[in-house]
């Protein structure tokens, strides 16, 4: 089906969307096939090769371990960080996995066969699950590519996945994969941007399910925060990078308190502190995320804190908001997260999200200008302004590389999230203090984004060869 939505914000765990999301859904897929052709009974050895980055990153990545879990039977929208700490530490302790959770089998990470240097032809996240029968005969293979943000396509049917996508666009009221495209539906119907998303949701949802389906989205990037707030210590990897969130949160709670408060949440929202409360939650998210906690791609793992850091900007510092009655802040919500969706489609479309494809600009770039489009949108941007707001962020995070060090989500992309949610805002604010019209479009700056990765060296697309990865001692 046409991307959606709830395609571009799902929930699942860190730290990577295409690194952990994708690969324990490529397996998770897999294991339900081996129990549904009957397949499974007769599985005597597994065998899983990783190709390119997932092999270059993987272990930083939680990968394998992801894995682990999806040949168990979990999909990643599902399982709970408790689950997962368990089903881990039982693998771990047995050294045995649950294949398809009913057949045991010796396996584990060390089993898993990694080249890191050989990159398959659709995608650099390729992985290939086999399992063989007491004879060592192949009983079922096959080979899945993790493309960005959670999202998978099977080798072999890529041509069809992208004629079933086409096909189902075409059954949408107002289909478009260019933001001239958007624009114009923007035009001839009167309809805001965000409305335009609203109305090919319906196609497939409910209006009280679309609804009711982003404010679940949106508490989970609440629950993320508020448990990530109370978690303390240092993040797990070599790096020892120490949570900062809970302190800052403390702090920020007195500096930005307000004299004639009575101690309430909203009482410690100082206008003048808006930073420092954007900076907190996008990097209180990403903390999370870089632990494996519960978190909503947004579009993926590895910038999944800019979009709740600009929605939490938008919900307690944009202008009309102080005095705000539940009902118009979930109005808020709904409407800043289709706003930023119907960007995210553009990406998707039109270029990758994917930070072992594209680089960061995939990740964060498109994040940033999906969160601009949406503040622009509540902001009562026209249309214009808000596609200008998009175009701004990305056009200011082009050429951004993906060099995280050790393979861990951590540095650079934890602050990296809070710098994007700032320039977000200010992309935002500079495009509706215009009348919308701007000498480069949306779909250029994403046209320039897409070639831009084509022609930037793999050692700077999370393959943990070059940049900061490589230029950093891990200690």
């Amino acid at each position: 089906m046409a991307v959606g939505v709830f395609d571009l914000f799902s929930i699942g765990i860190g730290p990577s969307s295409s690194h952990t999301v994708g690969p324990m859904r490529a397996a998770a897929v897999f294991a339900e096939e081996l129990k549904s052709s009957g397949a499974l009974d007769r599985v005597a050895s597994l065998r899983v090769d990783l190709y390119g980055s997932l092999a270059a990153t993987g272990h930083g990545h939680g990968t394998m371990t992801a894995i682990l879990l999806g040949l168990e039977g979990f999909h990643p929208e599902l399982i709970l960080p408790d689950e997962v700490e368990e089903r881990l530490a039982a693998i771990a302790d047995t050294g045995t996995l649950q294949l398809a959770g009913a057949v045991p089998l010796p396996y584990g990470v060390k089993d898993m066969v990694l080249r890191p240097l050989t990159i398959l032809p659709r995608h650099t996240n390729g992985m290939t699950f086999t399992v063989f029968d007491a004879e060592d005969e192949i009983l079922h293979t096959a080979t899945f590519f993790s493309v960005g943000g959670g999202f998978i396509v099977r080798e072999g049917e890529e041509d069809a996945a992208q004629q079933e996508l086409e096909e189902s666009k075409k059954e949408l009221p107002l289909p478009f994969r260019t933001a001239a495209e958007l624009l114009e539906h923007c035009r001839e119907t009167g309809l805001g941007i965000s409305e335009v998303m609203r109305v090919n949701e319906e196609e497939s949802r409910t209006p009280e399910e679309i609804r009711k389906g982003l404010l679940h989205i949106y508490s989970v990037m609440e629950g993320c925060v508020a448990t990530s707030l109370k978690r303390e210590g240092v993040l797990p990897g070599g790096l020892k990078v120490r949570r900062r969130a809970p302190d800052w949160y403390e702090r920020l709670k007195k500096e930005s308190s307000r004299p004639d408060g009575d101690g309430q949440d909203g009482d410690f929202h100082d206008p003048k502190y808006w930073q420092e409360w954007v900076n907190l939650i996008a990097l209180a998210v990403n903390e999370e995320n870089a632990s494996g906690g519960r978190v909503v791609t947004a579009p993926t793992n590895g910038a999944a804190g800019i979009i709740p850091a600009v929605l939490y900007y938008a919900l307690h510092f944009a202008p009309g908001m102080e005095n705000a009655g539940q009902e118009d802040r979930d109005d808020v919500v709904v409407k800043f997260l289709l706003a930023a969706a119907a960007v995210g489609v553009l990406y998707k479309e039109q270029a990758s999200i994917s930070g072992a494809e594209v680089g960061c600009q995939g990740e964060v770039g498109s994040a940033s200008s999906m969160a601009a489009a949406g503040l622009a949108e509540v902001m009562g941007g026209t249309p214009a302004q808000v596609e200008n707001a998009a175009e701004i962020a990305m056009e200011h995070n082009l050429g951004l590389t993906c060099d995280p060090i050790g393979g861990l989500v951590q540095v650079p992309c934890i602050e990296r999230n809070a710098i994007a949610a700032a320039k977000a805002i200010n992309a935002a604010k500079m495009a509706l203090w215009g009348d919308g019209s701007h000498r480069v479009s949306l779909d250029e700056v994403i046209v320039t984004m897409r070639e831009t990765g084509k022609d930037m060296s793999s050692k700077y697309k999370e393959t943990a060869m070059g940049g900061l990865a490589v230029n950093v001692v891990e200690c």
